[in-house]
C-alpha cells in the first residue's frame, strides 16, 4: 500500500476543507481503496453563522461526486450537534433520514449528504475517511474473518458487524465505538463493507488508512493468499452471434436493450475457467456497495434460454421482499461468466458496462484471495436483496428519469471520421446510443476517447476487414440495433464517353459493392436487435435526379438504392426497417474546399452564399441535418415506416 502524500502537494492546500479535498483525491486515486463513487470521506469545522455565532458543521462527500475527483463544492456541510442528536434516536427510518439530512444543510445548493453521515458524525475525530479496500474484505468475506480481523489488528479497530447501511448502522457504530475503543485505536472495521480510519488532521487520517490497509496487504501476503496461484487459460472462444443472442437474451429479462461488453483478456479467462467457479462466483459480491447482479444463481455457458430461466426463478422467489411493485425492478443480470469468453459485463450504457467490469475484476481478486486464505464467504443473499432493493435505491431509480431513446442500443455508421458520417456518429451519442463508426482514414480511431465510441479503420470493400470489424463491435458493445451506410466516393465529372473501366469499378466497389458486404454480414445482427434493426442509407439528389457527367456516381447510388428497397421486401419479416435519405449540395464536408465551392459558384454565375442555397426553401443543408433525420430515422417516429425515400435537399426543382 503506497503512502502518496507530499508534503509540497498538501503545502497548496491551506484550510481544512482544502486539505479534506487533498487526501480525499489521494484515496480516490488507489482502485485497491475506492472504486467508481464508492468510500467517503469527512471534516469537522467550527464556523460563523448568519448571526455571527460559531457552529459546529460536518462536511461530508456528496451523493455524485467521486474522491478521485472531488472538489470542495462536492462537500455537504451539515448541522454537527443535529447529527449527534439524530444517532441517540431509538429508531428513525431512512425516507426520514434523508429528509432530515437534507433540511438541515447549510448551503441549499450542495449535494445531497452521504447516507453515512450519521456514522461519520459519531466518530470524535476531526477527519474520517471510509474505503472498500479490496485488502481488507479479502480477509472479512471468510468463515472466521472477525477472529482474522482482531488477531491482525489487536485494539488498533473497533469492529461493527454487518449492518445495511443507514441510521440503523450509524446507532450501532455510536453505541459499539466509545464501548471498544482505548487508547491505541486509530480505525474501525465493518465487516463485509468496508474500513474507517479517522485522526486530528487530514495527512494522520490518511496515512492510517494507508497503514491500516497495509497490515491486511501484509498478512495476506504472509497467508500465501495474496498472489493467486497462476492458472492455464484456454484460449477464448468467442462466436459473435452467440455473444449478440445472450445481449439479446439478457435485453428481453431487462424489457429494454442492454450494452454488453465481453473481456477474454487471461485473468478474466482463467477466473471463469475455475473448477470450484460456482462455489466462489455464486454467493454475491464482496461488499453490497458492489452489488452487482449476476453471480447468485448458475449462470454459466450461453445457452439463453437456460440463462434467463434461471435468473427470473431466483428473481420470483426474493422479489417479494422488495417494498416496490415487482413491475418496477429489473431482473436481468449484469455479469455472465463463461470458460469460453470470460467475462461479459452489461448494462444500460456503455459507461454503466464499463464500471460492472471493473467491480467484478476487483472482486475476482478479493474473491481469489479469500478463497485461498480459508473460502470466499459472502453475505446470505437476504442481505443482499435488502441493499439491492432499498428504498434509497430505488428512489434513486425513480429521479434518474428516463434514459435516453437510444441508451441501450448500438449503432454502426461508415464514413464516420468526417462530413454526414461523423454528425450521424454525433446525433446518435446526442440521443444515448454507443456507436461503432468505420472509416478508410484512421483519424476515426480518435475523434473521440469515450466508452461509447469505437473507431476502427477499416476498408470496407475488404469483405475480412468488415468481420473483423464486426467482431470487435460485437466484443466492445454485444451486438447491433443500427446500421447507416454513409460511406462513398464522388469521382471527377467525366462525360460517359470518357469514362474508364477501372474509375467505374472503384466507384461502385465502393458505392454498391461495400454495401451489399455490409448488409450481408449485418443482417443476423439485426435480427437480434431487441427492439428490431434498423438501417438508414444515405443516398443522393441523383437517384431521382441524376446529373451530365456523373454517371458512376448516379448509377452506383441509383443501384444502392434499388438494394436498399429490395432489402426492405425481404427482411420485414425480421422486423428489419430500410430507409433512404437523399442528401443534396451538402457543403459542409471534406470535398468541399472553399476554392472548390467557388469555383462552382462561378461556372453558375452565382455568389458562394447564393450557390449555397440554390433550392426552393433557399435554406443551407448541413450535414448536422442529415444526421438528425437520419438519428430519427432509427427513432420511434418511424418504428411503422420501412422503404421510405426522403429529400434533405431543401427542395429541388428537377425531383420536385
Amino acid at each position: 500500500m503506497q503512502n502518496l502524500w507530499d508534503d509540497n502537494e498538501a503545502a497548496q492546500y491551506r484550510s481544512d476543507l482544502e486539505l479534506r479535498v487533498y487526501t480525499s483525491r489521494l484515496l480516490g486515486r488507489d482502485k485497491t481503496l475506492v472504486l467508481h463513487g464508492g468510500g467517503n470521506t469527512s471534516v469537522k469545522l467550527a464556523q460563523k453563522n448568519v448571526f455571527g455565532e460559531d457552529e459546529n458543521v460536518l462536511y461530508i462527500k456528496g451523493s455524485g461526486w467521486d474522491l478521485e475527483t472531488i472538489e470542495a463544492a462536492g462537500f455537504a456541510p451539515v448541522q454537527l450537534e443535529y447529527l449527534q442528536r439524530l444517532a441517540q434516536l431509538e429508531a428513525l427510518s431512512d425516507t426520514q433520514m434523508v429528509n432530515q439530512l437534507a433540511t438541515h444543510m447549510l448551503k441549499a445548493t450542495a449535494p445531497a449528504p452521504s447516507v453515512e453521515t450519521i456514522l461519520h458524525a459519531c466518530l470524535p475525530y476531526k477527519f474520517v475517511d471510509h474505503t472498500h479496500a479490496d485488502a481488507v474484505l479479502a480477509i472479512t468475506d471468510t468463515a472466521d474473518g472477525e477472529r482474522r480481523i482482531r488477531d491482525l489488528y489487536g485494539d488498533a479497530v473497533v469492529i461493527i458487524p454487518y449492518v445495511m447501511p443507514g441510521f440503523d448502522l450509524a446507532r450501532l457504530c455510536a453505541r459499539e465505538y466509545p464501548r471498544q475503543a482505548g487508547a491505541n485505536t486509530i480505525g474501525m472495521v465493518l465487516l463485509n463493507h468496508g474500513i474507517f480510519s479517522f485522526g486530528d488532521t487530514a495527512k494522520l487520517s490518511y496515512e492510517r488508512m494507508i497503514d491500516l490497509v497495509g497490515r491486511a496487504e501484509d498478512y495476506l501476503k504472509r497467508e500465501r493468499a495474496w498472489d493467486s496461484p497462476a492458472r492455464a487459460a484456454a484460449p477464448a472462444r468467442i462466436d459473435i452471434l452467440d455473444q449478440a443472442r445472450l445481449r439479446s437474451g439478457i435485453s428481453a429479462a431487462a424489457g429494454a436493450p442492454m450494452i454488453m461488453t465481453t473481456h477474454a483478456d487471461t485473468d478474466s479467462l482463467a477466473f471463469a475457467q475455475r473448477e470450484d467457479l460456482r462455489t466462489v462466483s455464486q454467493q454475491g459480491p464482496v461488499t453490497p456497495d458492489h452489488i452487482i447482479r449476476t453471480k447468485r444463481v448458475p449462470m454459466l455457458g450461453s445457452d439463453v434460454s437456460g440463462y434467463v430461466r434461471e435468473y427470473k426463478t431466483y428473481f420470483d422467489e426474493h422479489a417479494p421482499r422488495a417494498k416496490e411493485p415487482k413491475a418496477m425492478l429489473d431482473p436481468a443480470p449484469r455479469m455472465v461468466l463463461d470458460p469460453g469468453f470470460g467475462l461479459a459485463a452489461v448494462g444500460r450504457s456503455a459507461k454503466d458496462a464499463a464500471i460492472v467490469a471493473e467491480l467484478y475484476q476487483h472482486n475476482m481478486q478479493v474473491m481469489q484471495r479469500a478463497q485461498a486464505l480459508g473460502g470466499y464467504c459472502a453475505l446470505p443473499a437476504r442481505e443482499l436483496f435488502e441493499v439491492e432493493y432499498w428504498d434509497l435505491e430505488q428512489a434513486k431509480l425513480k429521479k434518474s428519469g428516463s434514459p435516453p431513446v437510444f441508451s441501450g442500443e448500438i449503432a454502426l455508421v461508415t464514413g464516420a471520421a468526417s462530413g454526414i458520417g461523423k454528425a450521424c456518429v454525433d446525433a446518435l451519442l446526442a440521443r444515448g446510443a454507443a456507436v461503432i463508426g468505420l472509416d478508410i482514414n484512421p483519424a476515426v480511431e480518435t475523434i473521440y476517447q469515450r466508452k461509447d465510441f469505437l473507431g476502427l479503420r477499416c476498408d470496407l470493400t475488404d469483405e475480412h476487414a468488415i468481420e473483423s470489424a464486426l467482431e470487435h463491435a460485437v466484443i466492445a458493445f454485444g451486438g447491433l440495433d443500427m446500421l447507416i451506410l454513409n460511406a462513398g466516393i464522388f469521382a471527377a465529372t467525366r462525360k460517359i464517353s470518357e469514362l474508364g473501366s477501372s474509375e467505374w469499378r472503384k466507384v461502385m466497389a465502393i458505392n454498391l459493392d461495400a454495401n451489399l458486404f455490409l448488409l450481408r454480414a449485418c443482417h443476423p445482427l439485426l435480427k437480434l436487435a431487441p427492439r428490431s434493426g434498423r438501417v438508414v442509407v444515405i443516398g443522393s439528389k441523383n437517384v431521382p435526379a441524376p446529373g451530365p457527367g456523373a454517371a458512376a456516381y448516379s448509377a452506383s447510388k441509383a443501384a444502392l438504392n434499388q438494394l436498399a428497397r429490395v432489402a426492405a421486401l425481404e427482411w420485414g419479416a425480421d422486423g428489419i426497417r430500410i430507409n433512404s435519405l437523399h442528401p443534396n449540395a451538402v457543403f459542409d464536408t471534406g470535398i468541399w474546399t472553399e476554392e472548390v465551392l467557388a469555383q462552382r459558384a462561378q461556372h453558375y454565375g452565382l455568389s458562394v452564399a447564393e450557390y449555397k442555397t440554390n433550392n426552393v426553401l433557399k435554406t443551407e443543408v448541413r450535414s448536422r441535418d442529415v444526421a438528425e433525420l437520419a438519428a430519427e430515422m432509427c427513432g420511434p417516429l418511424f418504428a411503422k415506416t420501412t422503404a421510405a425515400q426522403v429529400p434533405v435537399d431543401g427542395g429541388n426543382d428537377r425531383v420536385i
